[in-house]
């Protein structure tokens, strides 16, 4: 639905802003690339667990990160 894509494109931006590459924050997470292609994409959904060490790798607390999807749910 609409806030999964809203997820997914603020999460891109937030990596695009933070100088990453999709690989760099995969290795932050060790994790393969394609896990950052997946769910940058809409294809995988993080769990809560997961989209907290996103962000930590992204340099971004879970807290900001949802008051930012929430801005963005509502504007």
């Amino acid at each position: 639905g609409r806030e999964q894509q809203v997820l997914c494109d603020l999460l891109r931006s937030m990596r695009e802003e933070a100088g990453l590459r999709q690989v760099d924050v995969a290795e932050r997470l060790n994790e393969p690339q394609s896990f950052v292609s997946k769910y940058e994409s809409g294809e995988r959904r993080l769990d809560i667990i997961e989209l907290r060490e996103v962000c930590a790798a992204l340099g971004e607390s879970l807290v900001q990160t949802i008051t930012a999807l929430e801005a963005r749910l509502t504007s």
